[in-house]
């Protein structure tokens, strides 16, 4: 049967293709889903007016996803993780971790959509792609930072004073105890 898609399918057609599928595919599956229309059911005229419903329709998701794509490239996610020296993580962040905190910021989007190449194992700031459809794509900017807070600068020369004062605790020692061997 041959029949009109209404939107893009995968592995079938883009939207406003004529395309030969199954009947029962088509009667069963696309047609009570309104994902095709039935090539057969109309006459040429109908099935022109179908196209171009189709394709409004389409530039209308293509303009919202557009506005969705410019907020999303404000905005920046910020992820608390468990991190060690040298700024390496334990464990790492995931496409899942970076979908529930957009999710959390009200943008729903599936983890396949975000195009990570690889997990983030260090701290630092990110931009990942996600994809929302329709060709369009919008670039997220992802903050990895640690969940422990930084030490401040000024508790580094207070341990300096105490590792110094354990030298000298110890050169003190050493003396005491080679001038008992001596004596």
């Amino acid at each position: 049967m041959k029949v009109i898609l209404s939107q893009r399918l995968p592995n079938l057609g883009e939207m406003g293709e004529t395309v030969k599928v199954k009947d029962g595919y088509a009667r069963n599956y696309l047609i009570p889903r309104k994902l095709a229309v039935s090539l057969t059911s109309a006459s040429a005229r109908q099935i022109e007016h179908e196209r171009h419903m189709i394709a409004r329709r389409e530039e209308k998701v293509r303009a919202q996803l557009q506005e969705v794509s410019k907020k999303m490239e404000e905005l920046t996610v910020e992820i608390k993780a468990r991190a060690g020296e040298e700024e390496k993580l334990f464990g790492s962040v995931t496409s899942a971790h970076i979908a529930e905190h957009l999710k959390a910021l009200g943008y729903e989007t599936d983890r396949k959509s975000i195009l990570l190449e690889e997990p983030i194992k260090s701290l630092g700031i990110y931009t990942v792609p996600v994809k929302l459809g329709s060709g369009i794509e919008a670039n997220v900017k992802v903050w990895v930072t640690s969940d422990k807070p930084i030490e401040v600068a000024e508790d580094e020369p207070a341990v300096e004073a105490k590792a110094e004062e354990a030298k000298t605790g110890e050169t003190a020692s050493t003396d005491e105890v080679s001038q008992e061997t001596s004596a």
